[in-house]
């Protein structure tokens, strides 16, 4: 295959078109891309098999071959997360505001593609359509390379999404795949700045460090996450065990769900055992403080790693506390940024969990699962950050360009 450095060139030449490309086409291209999913899904699903066997093999967790899997289900709903995209506003050439100074000199600032964007990830070939798809409708040419776990699915998908691309009309090089998954080839991607403007790592905390230290381009990060749900004295304890069941048990091996709950004692011995009936019965394993344990003593003994432990699993930790404050405390000792929730029917309690809980996203009622770019209605995304300075949160379409300033002058100058 060509050298990386040659792929990283040949997507940078394919911005200078994909840029100005009209929004028609690109959604023409979305379409396709999208269809060509369903239509050609048989050898997609041949070659995931491959990986799932390989993975198995090699004895990866089930967390692990959850990621790793597709299925007709999950093609489909990979084509449609297409398909919201296309139908979404394209951001390209948005003005975001303008200005007329006082010497008639007209200021715009518009939004403008980012150029060759990176995606360097782990075992889920998800985002292999998420990020082709997004960068695309952005303006962007994306350079992926998945990792060893998802190395045939990964290919399928590039090779579908590239031929149905091109076929409606997007350049050659636009939407790249790095088809060898040996360590050397991301070193090699982060020294390559003259073509590669922005490098996105998905996975482990290990893949994130080692691409933040050794990028020489900008970087987004998306360290682990630790997600936490409150439960209020004044929450509504039914909801309460249902948004802690979705979130916990409706996809326990992603970043958006929940690793820890905390309850507040006035409820603990109400709350506690309508939890836990729910949660055993699906296999999740408790582990508690000792005030947990207290009313539910079949949970196992929490330490001190469990509250900094991203589970990606059925695994949950509970722990007991006195006070709105002590649980603010809890989460801002040991969150990682991403995702907080509030069950409460208390509207100072909610104002100030809002207020002084700073993650990414923070939800009064509501599950940490939706933590995702298209169930906020961004189409789909291409990760989620936990980075303070802009983008954070889920990244869809906005997130993916950079902004400059168009001024419209009639002869001014400086004086």
């Amino acid at each position: 295959m060509p050298e990386v450095s040659e792929l990283a060139k040949r997507a940078k030449e394919a911005v200078f078109t994909l840029a100005s490309l009209p929004t028609a086409v690109k959604n023409k291209a979305l379409y396709f891309m999208a269809d060509s999913l369903v239509k050609r899904q048989e050898p997609i699903l041949q070659e995931n098999q491959k990986d799932i066997e390989a993975g198995r093999a090699r004895n990866l967790s089930s967390a692990m071959l959850d990621r790793l899997l597709l299925n007709e289900s999950r093609i489909e709903g990979m084509a449609e997360s297409l398909r919201d995209v296309a139908s979404l506003p394209d951001p390209v050439g948005e003005v975001v505001k303008g200005w007329r100074l006082p010497n008639g000199l007209l200021i715009t600032q518009v939004r403008t593609p980012m150029g060759v964007i990176a995606m360097i990830y782990e075992a889920r070939p998800n985002v292999t359509v998420d990020a082709a798809g997004l960068c695309l409708k952005s303006g962007n040419a994306v350079l992926m390379r998945g990792g060893s776990e998802a190395i045939n699915s990964n290919i399928a998908l590039a090779e579908v999404l590239s031929q149905a691309a091109i076929s409606a009309g997007i350049p050659e090089g636009a939407i790249q795949l790095v088809k060898t998954t040996e360590h050397e080839v991301v070193q090699e991607m982060l020294k390559l700045r003259e073509y590669i403007d922005l490098v996105i790592p998905r996975g482990g905390e290990g893949l994130i460090k080692t691409v933040a230290e050794n990028a020489t381009m900008p970087v987004i990060k998306h360290f682990k996450g630790i997600c936490h749900v409150y439960v209020d004295e004044m929450a509504d304890l039914e909801m309460a065990v249902r948004i802690v069941d979705n979130a916990k048990t409706q996809r326990p091996s992603v970043c958006n769900a929940v690793e820890t709950v905390l309850v507040h004692a006035k409820v603990a011995s109400k709350y506690l055992p309508e939890l836990a009936k729910v949660l055993t019965g699906k296999g999740v394993e408790l582990r508690g403080d000792s005030k947990t344990r207290k009313v539910l003593p079949q949970a196992k003994e929490a330490t001190e790693e469990d509250w900094s432990t991203e589970y990606l699993d059925l695994i949950l930790s509970i722990k007991v506390v006195e006070t709105l404050e002590e649980a603010i405390d809890h989460i801002r000792t040991y969150s990682t940024g991403l995702a907080e929730a509030i069950i409460t029917e208390d509207y100072t309690a909610a104002r100030k969990f809002l207020d002084e809980v700073d993650s990414a996203a923070v939800y009064v009622n509501a599950s940490t699962r939706l933590t995702d770019g298209a169930e906020f209605g961004l189409g789909s995304e291409i990760g989620i950050t936990t980075d303070k300075v802009f983008p954070r949160g889920p990244m869809g379409l906005e997130a993916l360009t950079s902004t400059k300033y168009v001024a419209y002058g009639t002869g001014q100058i400086r004086q």
